[in-house]
């Protein structure tokens, strides 16, 4: 039986009334204003009015249903155009009840130079501006450093950048050890080395067997000639290609696809897509989807495809584990962003179905443990809420620590748990100025009240428990900071690292109690506590020698008038560096082209002013 319907304010059958029939988009809002659900239709009429028809009603339409203040529709011309806008908004909105994507960065590329003579092959991210091959994308950059490995011990084209090439005057180390050819000072010739450049290609373009055909013919050729020497070098690349490609499973059409699997159970889903490029296995890629209700596998494929691959590379042929209920829609406005034909294929036989099969293990065993990692955590919150007195189970927790060297370039973390653990996203760090240097008390003072002033504009959500890396001082101050922004529901616990300074040793402060809390023996929650306040302590560490690094790249030169980039750039290679340029008199100085005497004598001065002092 399904569940009543609440009587909502929104007075959906006014709304109903005037509502068009043609497709679009629809976003569901609740009395804050907030976005709850952005969804898609043909008939924008009849989608909108299913959501209210009792009979139909899921527990997650009566839920969301329920907080409903406004619905804001978009009229589109065709229902493509519809899923399009609808995956830029929900990507952009992250809706409550949406099924949005939470990793979706640009992948790699392997990319190799050909406006050069001796091309570079290396790393790529981002927009394909420069003028060459790209090939992937790759799954992370974990595995494109594995193959531009493999390609170095086989091939030997050159991986450093042109700066690093331009100004090499012997070879370098890669070239000692067989991992290059040395084409910075001229130890190969260009023909030899396009060879070796279209070597590489054949091999990223998957045609492992032609080029290994091609090696023989060469091997032959050269021993023919009594060139045993060059031959055996051709040999040695045969073997190594071979050990290779017995590696990699290739689809037998040697085609571009991508294997995508999911699974899902107890509120947690995970996809998990096996990348194929020119018939080679680049590597697979894990997701975990935001859900909020329990979904069908196929439906979590449905939102996954269009937020996935719409702004990427698209391959010829998608192999789901669970067939989308609009597959031709997906692969209709898939094709029309590719410039070529999508295939999304289910029933799948043969290679095709063991590729299939070993996504789906894998995402199911992914998922697995997931579930156990959630599991733990939330019976760590449990266990702090016990030891804490809380009267409900913490839903966030945020913590505070301060990293500086003696004071100086002092920076505050901010990191957030739910109970799923780290929330990396809310993760923030404020740079601490205006107050004396070494005084944690006054940058925990700092630091929480700016997190929490912007708190008060609306733009984060509050957290149950504010813990701060330190003691009764620290945790005073971090109470005076948010009775200055009026707010009072936010419970505070310090974390002092106890006497000794070990783990599991931690005193809890409580703004309300002289004495420390004590902790039960093991409790779990102590565990979550020091893990939270550990990821808080890395992520200030890390923060600080950002800040510290970036300071000390700062060139004192930089601070003289008339002194621009070029002329820095100029002055440091003639002296050699930051210490030549000392110890160098003005007539020196002026020698250098662009370089006056009024300017030399200020570039002097600075330095012995400084000595002076």
């Amino acid at each position: 039986m399904s569940p009543e319907l609440p009587e909502n304010r929104f007075d959906i059958k006014a709304f109903l009334k005037n509502l068009t029939t043609r497709p679009g988009i629809y976003k569901m809002l609740n009395e804050q204003g907030e976005i709850i659900y952005i969804g898609k239709a043909k008939n924008l009429k009849n989608r909108v009015s299913s959501y209210f028809k009792k009979p139909s009603a899921s527990t997650k339409q009566h839920r969301m249903v329920s907080k409903i203040a406004a619905i804001e529709v978009t009229v589109t011309h065709t229902e493509g155009e519809a899923l399009l806008l609808e995956c830029q908004l929900i990507k952009r909105h992250k809706p409550q009840y949406n099924i949005c994507l939470r990793d979706d960065r640009s992948y790699p590329y392997i990319f190799l130079s050909t406006d050069h003579d001796f091309p570079q092959i290396t790393l790529h991210r981002g927009a394909k501006k420069r003028k060459g091959k790209y090939f992937g994308p790759y799954p992370g950059i974990g595995a494109i450093k594995e193959t531009l490995k493999l390609l170095q011990r086989i091939f030997l084209v050159r991986q450093c950048d042109d700066s690093i090439y331009n100004n090499r005057s012997r070879p370098c180390l890669q070239h000692q050890i067989e991992r290059c050819t040395a084409p910075c000072v001229g130890l190969i010739d260009k023909a030899a080395y396009a060879k070796d450049v279209e070597n590489t290609i054949l091999f990223l373009e998957g045609k492992g067997g032609l080029l290994i055909d091609q090696l023989i013919v060469n091997m032959e050729k050269a021993s023919a000639n009594l060139e045993y020497e060059q031959a055996a070098g051709f040999r040695d690349q045969i073997i190594k290609l071979r050990s290779v490609l017995e590696k990699q499973f290739v689809l037998g059409d040697r085609g571009d696809v991508d294997i995508i699997a999911c699974a899902a159970k107890a509120g947690v889903a995970c996809v998990q897509v096996f990348f194929i490029r020119n018939g080679q296995h680049l590597g697979n890629k894990v997701f975990f989807p935001k859900i909020t209700d329990e979904h069908d596998p196929a439906a979590i494929i449905q939102a996954f495809i269009p937020q996935y691959y719409l702004d990427k590379q698209i391959p010829h042929e998608l192999i789901v584990s669970h067939q989308p209920e609009e597959a031709n829609l997906l692969m209709e406005v898939l094709a029309s962003r590719a410039k070529h034909a999508v295939a999304i294929s289910h029933n799948v036989r043969g290679e095709r179905s063991k590729w299939l099969e070993m996504a789906c293990t894998n995402a199911e065993n992914s998922l697995l443990s997931k579930l156990s990692d959630k599991q733990g955590i939330y019976a760590r919150f449990l266990s702090l809420q016990e030891e804490l007195g809380c009267k409900e189970l913490p839903k966030r927790l945020e913590c505070f620590d301060i990293s500086h060297t003696q004071g100086d370039q002092t920076v505050a973390s901010c990191v957030v748990f739910d109970r799923e653990g780290p929330v990396k996203s809310a993760y923030r760090r404020f740079n601490i100025e205006g107050i004396t240097a070494g005084d944690d008390y006054a940058a925990i003072h700092q630091a929480v009240f700016r997190r929490f002033k912007r708190l008060k504009q609306g733009e984060h959500t509050a957290p149950d428990i504010l813990l701060i890396d330190g003691g009764k001082g620290q945790v005073h101050e971090a109470q005076k900071a948010l009775a200055e922004l009026d707010i009072n529901n936010v419970m505070i616990v310090g974390v002092s690292k106890g006497p000794d300074r070990k783990p599991g040793m931690e005193k809890l402060i409580l703004v309300d109690q002289e004495q420390p809390l004590d902790i039960s023996p093991g409790a779990s929650g102590l565990l979550l506590i020091q893990h939270i306040r550990d990821e808080a302590h890395r992520f200030a560490i890390t923060g600080h020698r950002q800040r510290r690094g970036k300071a000390k790249k700062q060139s004192s030169l930089e601070a003289i008038p008339g002194l621009g980039p070029k002329r820095r750039q100029i002055l440091l290679k003639q002296f050699g560096g930051l210490q030549g340029i000392s110890q160098a008199g003005v007539d020196a100085l002026c020698s250098v082209d662009g370089i006056s005497r009024q300017l030399a004598q200020r570039i002097y001065e600075l330095f012995h002013h400084q000595d002076d002092n």
